[in-house]
């Protein structure tokens, strides 16, 4: 009974998207039933395909091209428009795994929609936003503008940027500016710059599955704008308090996976 219980948990739901009362997609759990979070399944997933397993360091293990679907649509490695610098501190950054997740520092873009143990997408029509919430990492969120507002004039460079979004037919659509050069956008450290514009694509096909697409322009890293992404899946439950804050003083800890040793260098950034 315990099995085939798990067995009918893992089938997908293929119910209609819920809706709001106006029609619009709702992507989060339906007002008054169970909660549940967005799973990217495996967490560990990155924005391109590798030519080869050790294009992605440490995380080669998380390769599983060609049969991962959450793999099976990105560019290759070779695909993105790297400009030289960019290519190489990425190379770096593979090798170390220290990204700014790991010191307990806010993500945006996929990295964060794609965080350890679950993320939740709230809207309150009400207040015109909508929030993603990510259980694992630095203890915030993201707030989305979706009263019509345009970006700010002058932006201070932060990590999360400044999101303001739309619906088109059945997508959310996210255009998100105003990022520092700090932040990572995905968990292997494609290098981003103060240029960085991210266009984020949110649709719910059916009651338990979403497909995230990013384009990703920075004319100050890239040579062109490239897109990537991948699917979410429901997963019933509630998000737990997960407490991760700035100045965590285990790097012992962090430094690459736990039967690799690693010698702490210096962060990037």
């Amino acid at each position: 009974m315990l099995l085939r219980a798990a067995v009918e948990r893992a089938q997908p739901d293929t119910r209609p998207a819920p809706r709001w009362p106006d029609g619009h997609i709702n992507l989060g759990a339906v007002p008054g039933r169970e909660m549940g979070l967005w799973d990217a399944t495996p967490t560990q997933i990155p924005l391109a395909r590798p030519d080869v397993a050790s294009d992605f360091g440490l995380f080669a293990a998380d390769a599983r091209e060609p049969t991962d679907p959450f793999l099976a649509a990105k560019p290759k490695l070779s695909q993105i428009p790297f400009q030289p610098w960019a290519r190489s501190l990425f190379a770096v950054s593979c090798a170390v795994a220290t990204g700014p997740y790991t010191r307990c520092k806010p993500s945006s873009g996929a990295r964060q929609v794609a965080t350890a143990y679950g993320t939740q997408f709230y809207e309150v029509p009400e207040l015109q936003r909508f929030y993603i919430i990510e259980t694992g990492g630095a203890h915030s969120f993201r707030t989305v503008f979706m009263d019509g507002r345009a970006h700010p004039a002058n932006l201070s460079p932060a990590n999360r940027g400044h999101s303001i979004g739309r619906w088109e037919g059945n997508s959310l659509i996210i255009d998100t500016v105003g990022f520092n050069e700090r932040v990572w956008i995905d968990n292997l450290g494609m290098p981003t710059t103060e240029k960085l514009h991210t266009i984020e694509k949110i649709t719910r096909t059916n009651y338990s599955t979403i497909t995230y697409e990013i384009t990703i322009d920075d004319p100050g890293a890239y040579t062109a704008t490239w897109k990537s992404g991948f699917y979410l899946r429901w997963t019933p439950g509630e998000s737990f308090e997960f407490v991760c804050q700035e100045n965590n003083q285990a790097p012992e800890l962090i430094m690459g996976e736990d039967h690799i040793a690693v010698a702490p260098i210096p962060f990037i950034p």
